[in-house]
């Protein structure tokens, strides 16, 4: 039976809310300094916590994205829901026991796990359902993502630390609950419209293996991966890299840092998920991947202005900028990884591109917190200088990237399927 309109926006709406829940985990830096500091943590150690989240997001969403069909998308993004929920609560114990290495396996691997569960298969199933609009609906999908920063540093964040009087065990005991809540109504709704129980084909695979291998996919994938550094740079540690600009300026009452920071995280987060929806819909119109090599070119001056300024306003608009282009990768990946390879191996391309998220998240977060560690009177421009260096070098690789929206055999395999 013929999906109705109204239906098929209701499946995309609620794939929206069930990434607006897992994008909490961006706002880990409104949680990084409070932890480090009150456990006696490094930055480092600290941030291996959300390093790990993602790591295990993007290697889940790599084995999600070729067993969507054969397990079905509305199973894998509630089990995914309940799992990051989970992580939240074993993060409660491991918070009150001062154990990392227990915040490390809740936070970051059942967490993780969680994320990569859930995050690949809303954007699988609005493929399926707009063909017509794949820049847009994804965009639309993984703005929630962006948006879910928002959500946490401003509302349930704020709201439980009050009630809890700072208590982080209690605080992170709460949001798990309240995601565990929640997330799985949203979930439920995901599903194919001609659902399957079959994985890939093995004939299937094989063209997976071949898409991958070509030196046009590694080029797509290294620029995706790049973009995704530059931005984690800001999303694991814009809070403590403002306070710490603010402080210079005289700032030295915590709990106004704190809010300071809590509030470009919100308003970066809005960015993030504006980029996602904002660049997929331009992507529709200039094509792929010259909207990506315009996302690339605008964070390279951003970040040659943030090298050469110590301003907090344009440190924050700065920030803003990175996280709408940052949001923009997102937005704008799903589409091009069907347009080049069609639906039939999207799911599969794009779980495998992932990877590269999880690779970022390590990365990012990590080069900021080392910067912070050992050279704390420099550490925001030794971090912008690596981004710098890497967004240009992708910037330069695209140009080896032809713009054509899909290969031949690619266009016409797509067309017989809706002769069909």
């Amino acid at each position: 039976m013929e999906v109705t309109f109204n239906k098929r926006w209701l499946i995309a709406i609620m794939g929206t809310l069930t990434h607006l829940g897992l994008g909490t985990v961006y706002a880990w830096s409104f949680f990084q300094k409070p932890i480090a500091g009150t456990y006696g943590w490094t930055n480092s150690e600290t941030a291996w916590a959300f390093s790990l989240a993602i790591l295990m997001l993007g290697i889940t969403a790599a084995w999600c994205g070729s067993k969507i069909e054969k397990f079905g998308a509305r199973k894998l993004a509630v089990i995914g829901v309940i799992l990051y929920a989970l992580g939240y609560i074993i993060s409660s114990f491991a918070l009150s026991l001062g154990s990392l290495f227990l915040l490390y396996f809740g936070f970051g691997i059942v967490g993780g796990i969680g994320l990569g569960l859930a995050y690949v298969t809303p954007v699988a199933v609005v493929l399926k359902y707009f063909p017509d609009k794949p820049g847009l609906v994804t965009g639309m999908v993984v703005m929630g993502f962006g948006l879910g920063a928002l959500v946490m540093s401003k509302i349930l964040a704020p709201l439980f630390l009050e009630l809890f009087n700072g208590n982080l065990p209690q605080v992170f005991l709460v949001i798990g609950i309240t995601l565990l809540a929640i997330l799985p109504f949203f979930a439920q709704f995901l599903r194919f419209k001609n659902p399957s129980s079959a994985s890939l084909k093995s004939s299937e695979k094989i063209e997976v293996l071949s898409h991958i291998l070509k030196l046009d996919y590694l080029i797509i994938w290294l620029v995706f991966t790049f973009n995704i550094i530059a931005g984690m740079i800001f999303i694991s540690f814009q809070s403590p890299l403002l306070q710490d600009l603010l402080k210079l300026q005289g700032f030295t009452e915590v709990k106004s840092l704190e809010a300071k920071g809590a509030t470009l995280i919100g308003v970066s987060a809005l960015f993030n998920g504006i980029g996602r929806f904002f660049w997929g819909s331009v992507s529709d119109k200039m094509g792929r991947i010259i909207t990506f090599r315009l996302i690339l070119l605008i964070q390279i001056f951003v970040f040659i202005m943030l090298i050469n300024t110590s301003d907090v306003m344009l440190f924050s608009t700065g920030v803003c900028i990175i996280l709408l282009c940052y949001g923009g990768g997102f937005g704008v990946m799903p589409s091009l990884i069907k347009e080049r390879y069609g639906s039939t191996l999207a799911a599969s391309i794009y779980g495998i591109t992932l990877i590269g998220w999880g690779i970022g998240g390590i990365f990012g977060p990590q080069i900021t917190a080392f910067m912070i560690d050992h050279f704390p009177e420099n550490a925001g421009n030794n971090a912008y200088v690596a981004a710098l260096v890497l967004l240009s070098s992708g910037w330069g690789l695209l140009f080896f990237i032809k713009t054509k929206n899909a290969s031949p055999d690619v266009r016409h395999k797509e067309s017989l399927k809706n002769i069909s």
